[in-house]
């Protein structure tokens, strides 16, 4: 069996040294779109170096996007990549991340589930530096075909989308370049970039980045609800739903809560095709 479940939980974490600074952040942030209008304070706070903060969800393209797939080499794991796909991300800040800074990343199988026709590997990387722990990333990676082992089929993270209205619905556009901007903070997938292999996959043209839309969500939540303070977010978690493509625009439905934000996305010009599922923020 491709996966062999006890040599991938026992595997020892791969370890990395990663460092970022100013650069980096601001690379991330204009990869999410931020900089409209230039001038705009509250879009400063995203890229100008002497007023910035970083958005927790840099946490996934730190160490250039090695969080989601770090643990994919890992003993017992021996899978066809084309079988591979990102099914969910969680990220917990524990605390501020700095805008440059240098951490000991390690990755690691966390569990591995059997939801009969797919396994899901969940990877998780742990991020921390001289003063103690920095974040803790989980990427669910669903594998097609390798489901039906006999193992736990896992927790259900479905949330219900609340009857009411939304307390907020905001828009945000995808610039045509935005996936090009985005992938040079480390995602080189040629999917979202080369309309020739975008073909070849299945799609008319390429597709944007599930973690661009990841980060261009939080961004979003921050900024309408948050009051723009990066602080205050103490967890992200979402489920990719579906497929976005460059020049498209991301519709955002938001309900509060006590410390935390249920959000959907839907892609506004396929009739709220799904884009982000099981959606929460967490915040102080």
């Amino acid at each position: 069996m491709p996966i062999d479940v006890s040599a991938a939980l026992a595997a020892e974490p791969r370890r990395a040294e990663i460092g970022w600074d100013h650069k980096d952040v601001q690379l991330y942030h204009l990869g999410l779109g931020a900089g409209t209008p230039a001038t705009d304070p509250d879009e400063l706070r995203y890229t100008l170096e002497s007023r910035l903060q970083v958005l927790p969800g840099f946490a996934t393209v730190a160490g250039a996007g090695t969080a989601a797939f770090g643990g994919m080499g890992a003993a017992g794991i021996d899978v066809d990549l084309a079988a591979v796909l990102h099914g969910g991300q969680t990220v917990r800040v524990h605390r501020p991340i700095p805008v440059t800074g240098r951490a000991v990343q390690t990755s690691k199988v966390a569990a591995v589930y059997d939801k009969g026709k797919a396994a899901v590997i969940v990877l998780r990387t742990e991020a921390s530096d001289d003063d103690g722990p920095l974040w803790t990333n989980d990427a669910e990676i669903f594998v097609r075909g390798e489901g039906g082992f006999g193992g736990e089929r896992g927790p259900s993270d479905r949330l219900t989308v609340p009857e009411r209205a939304p307390d907020r619905t905001v828009e945000r556009p995808i610039r045509e370049d935005q996936a090009l901007l985005y992938r040079l903070s480390g995602d080189w997938n040629p999917l979202h970039a080369d309309p020739a292999f975008a073909k070849l996959a299945g799609f008319d043209r390429p597709i944007l980045h599930g973690l661009c839309t990841y980060g261009m969500t939080l961004k979003a939540v921050t900024d309408t609800l948050l009051e723009g303070d990066v602080l205050r977010i103490t967890a992200y978690r979402t489920r990719f739903a579906g497929v976005v493509f460059p020049g498209e625009t991301l519709r955002i439905r938001m309900w509060t809560g006590d410390g935390r934000v249920q959000v959907t996305v839907t892609a506004a010009e396929r009739d709220d095709a799904p884009v982000l599922a099981d959606t929460l923020v967490e915040h102080s």
